[in-house]
């Protein structure tokens, strides 16, 4: 029946393609335990979004980084419709100054909620930014932090989170944002001198700091870049 092959060809993909990402989800799991996070592995962006709702407490402020995945998921609408604070720069119709401001008061909100441009399978987080203030949150400052990271973050190691940031992460996030950066027009990082590089600040959390409460969700979906 040729109607019936292309769906059968499409079922097996998704079968094959979320065993792939829960088996490197799982070793990526393990080794962040092993590195003193608290991590786990989630099968969806909405099993992420309510382990995240579950566990912020009545009352707390919330930080959100400049996160693609985060945005996905719709939580700041949620926490903000329950009545939290909520300091997040990339709202539509705010102006500079209280977007510059935003980031400031995510620095010490009670929670900080983010991606990570890449996670490694020896439980490492990867991350790049431009002014630094969702690093500065991940690391120190808020006392939980909760990083979500879709299966398409995984890489081996360092040099294959360098790799995807370049050829990834860094050329897609100019293109949402509209820059005139070069990767714009060649499709990967180039290591600009540009005024408007987001490419400024690189981080590699090889354990937990120790007086942050990091929460590491991986997710058995792609989500974000």
């Amino acid at each position: 029946d040729l109607h019936s092959f292309p769906t059968r060809r499409s079922s097996d993909l998704v079968v094959v393609q979320a065993w792939q990402a829960e088996t490197l989800g799982q070793r990526a799991v393990a080794a962040l335990v092993r590195n003193g996070f608290t991590a786990q592995f989630l099968a969806s962006g909405r099993e992420a979004a309510d382990y995240v709702l579950s566990r912020v407490p009545k009352g707390a402020s919330i930080g959100f980084g400049g996160s693609r995945t985060v945005q996905e998921l719709g939580l700041a609408a949620m926490l903000s419709a329950r009545g939290h604070t909520v300091f997040d720069h990339g709202r539509p119709g705010l102006s500079r100054e209280e977007q510059v401001a935003a980031r400031y008061r995510q620095l010490t909100a009670d929670i900080f909620v983010c991606s990570s441009n890449a996670v490694t399978l020896r439980g490492e987080l990867v991350n790049r930014d431009a002014v630094g203030n969702r690093v500065a949150a991940m690391i120190f400052g808020p006392k939980s932090v909760f990083v979500i990271a879709g299966a398409n973050k995984l890489v081996r190691d360092l040099e294959e989170a360098e790799r995807r940031i370049r050829l990834v992460a860094a050329p897609l996030n100019n293109r949402r944002l509209a820059t005139k950066n070069p990767c714009v027009q060649q499709g990967e990082c180039v290591d600009c001198r540009s005024e408007a590089r987001l490419c400024n600040i690189t981080t590699v959390i090889s354990r937990r700091p120790p007086l942050t409460d990091m929460h590491v969700l991986i997710l058995g979906e792609a989500l974000g870049f």
